[in-house]
């Protein structure tokens, strides 16, 4: 797959295309569905599969700072939106000639002049153009004057809930993130490189390796979690607990894993946590030998859902 991060690049570099429209964050099942239903279109009609959608997303830019958290980064988006079969990911910045363009503008010049959509594919509640001004329906019609047709997906259920970007950022919020692989297919997961912490776990007897947050991102709800670590490609068990850890203090909120099995230096090592199950949120001991005492009582829940001991 390549990604394109401007229209003039999109109009030299893409031939007849179909174009799967939305902003896709978090990848979801519903997401999936749209995108993988492009792809079929696409190989149909001998057509070059892509995904069209903004690296900003459009709310934020209009509100002027981040009141929507992304689900993903830019790089796990694009990991997920290839794993699909797309052949190209059309991401540019929404910017203001791109927010002002009228519905019909944005149909003409940036769907059948740069994209060179020949097959659209939306959601049943996209929108488009200047203040979303434009429906489903709409870009039918104007699909029908400038060349290209329109193939609108309708909602995606689980269990009778709409499967949606918003439910997702709640159930992380929950701390329900056996929901979030209900809902997307895959585990909810942070990776970065480990740092040096407070080392109170260690002290305590339960090493733990430390990652930093990004508070732009949609995280979980502070608390304990079943967990699975990734080093050097090789799983191991593990249990996480995100949060301030207010026992000891307040700190800048992050991810403390602890290893079970492992021994070494990881500081400055890529690692992945991928979140299983919550155990308990996170709770203010009144002193570190009750904090110890959890801890353990944690490890061995976290090892019993493993199925280790």
């Amino acid at each position: 797959m390549i990604t394109i991060t401007t229209l003039q690049e999109a109009k030299e570099y893409l031939g007849d295309c179909a174009a799967a429209l939305g902003n896709f964050d978090g990848v979801h099942k519903g997401h999936q569905a749209l995108i993988s239903r492009c792809v079929e279109i696409a190989r149909e009609k001998g057509l070059e599969a892509v995904v069209f959608t903004f690296l900003n997303h459009p709310a934020n830019e209009v509100a002027g700072r981040n009141i929507i958290k992304n689900i993903m980064t830019l790089k796990e988006k694009a990991e997920a939106i290839e794993a699909l079969g797309v052949d190209a990911l059309v991401s540019i910045p929404f910017v203001d000639s791109v927010r002002t363009s009228s519905p019909e503008a944005f149909a003409r010049d940036i769907l059948a002049g740069q994209l060179h959509a020949r097959h659209a594919v939306c959601g049943f509640n996209y929108s488009f153009g200047f203040k979303g001004a434009g429906r489903p329906e709409d870009l039918k019609a104007y699909g029908e004057k400038y060349g290209f047709d329109v193939t609108v997906i309708d909602e995606f259920d689980i269990d009778s809930h709409a499967v949606s970007s918003t439910l997702i950022r709640r159930r992380l919020a929950e701390g329900n993130v056996a929901d979030y692989e209900r809902l997307t297919g895959r585990r909810y997961a942070i990776q970065g490189k480990v740092i040096v912490g407070q080392k109170l776990g260690r002290k305590m007897g339960f090493p733990t390796v430390n990652l930093a947050l990004n508070a732009d991102m949609a995280l979980p709800l502070n608390g304990v979690y079943i967990t699975e670590i990734y080093v050097n490609n090789e799983k191991y068990h593990s249990v996480t607990n995100i949060g301030n850890k207010p026992s000891v203090g307040h700190f800048t909120k992050n991810a403390e894993t602890h290893i079970f099995g492992f021994s070494g230096d990881l500081y400055g090592k890529d690692v992945r946590v991928e979140f299983m199950d919550m155990l308990r949120p996170e709770i203010k001991f009144a002193s570190i030998e009750d904090l110890s005492a959890q801890i353990e009582k944690d490890c061995l829940a976290a090892k019993k859902a493993h199925g280790i001991e």
